[in-house]
């Protein structure tokens, strides 16, 4: 399968770029859900982000994942 690489921009993964598996046309998915399991006191969670276009000097728009915090993401559902 193809991948692209991809940028997170916000919440833990601020900053990486991540190999995501491609759709079969050729896009990321909309939402990026990232499973975080229990630690010590720390109950599992699972971390949200959503696609963003990114343009760059030239016009080029590439997609990069934003993260959306777990209180927004509730606000939003109401």
């Amino acid at each position: 399968m193809r991948s692209a690489d991809t940028e997170f921009v916000g919440g833990p993964l601020d900053g990486r770029v991540l190999p995501i598996l491609l759709s079969p046309f050729n896009n990321v998915p909309k939402v990026y859900r990232v499973p975080v399991p229990a630690h010590l006191d720390r109950p599992a969670d699972t971390l949200v982000y959503h696609r963003v276009k990114q343009h760059d000097a030239r016009g080029r728009w590439r997609w990069r994942y934003e993260y959306a915090a777990p209180g927004a993401e509730a606000a939003a559902e109401q």
